[in-house]
C-alpha cells in the first residue's frame, strides 16, 4: 500500500544562524505540527484518493446489485415477491449508475476544468 510522499519536520537545523535546536524554543510551534499536513487535502494526491473511495466503493456495489437482481429475475418464475425485488433491484441499480456518473462528473470533470483555467 502506498502512502505517498510525507512532510518531516524536526527542530535542529544545520543552516539556522542560531544553531542546532534554535527552532525548538518557538512559542508558535504546536504539538501536532509535525503530524498534520494541513496542504494536503488540496494536492491531486488526495483528491485522486477521495475519488477512488467514493466512486470505486459505488461502482463496487452497483456491479453486485446488479448481479443480485439478475439473480432474482433468473429465479422468480410464479413469485410475485422476487419478481417485485428483481424489478426494484434493476430501478436500484439504475439510480445508482446515475448517481456514480453524476458524481465523477461533478468531482473529477468539474475540477479538472477548473485546474485548466
Amino acid at each position: 500500500m502506498s502512502h505517498g510522499a510525507g512532510l518531516v519536520r524536526t527542530t535542529c537545523s544545520s543552516g539556522s544562524a542560531l544553531g542546532p535546536g534554535a527552532g525548538a524554543a518557538q512559542p508558535s510551534a504546536s504539538p501536532l505540527e509535525g503530524l498534520l499536513d494541513l496542504s494536503y487535502p488540496r494536492t491531486h494526491a488526495a483528491l485522486l484518493k477521495v475519488a477512488q473511495m467514493e466512486l470505486l466503493h459505488y461502482l463496487i456495489g452497483t456491479l453486485l446489485l446488479l448481479i443480485a437482481s439478475i439473480v432474482a429475475a433468473s429465479k422468480s418464475y410464479n413469485q410475485s415477491g422476487l419478481v417485485a425485488g428483481a424489478i426494484f433491484g434493476f430501478m436500484a441499480t439504475f439510480l445508482c449508475m446515475a448517481s456514480i456518473w453524476l458524481s465523477y462528473k461533478i468531482s473529477c470533470v468539474t475540477q479538472s476544468t477548473d485546474a485548466a483555467v
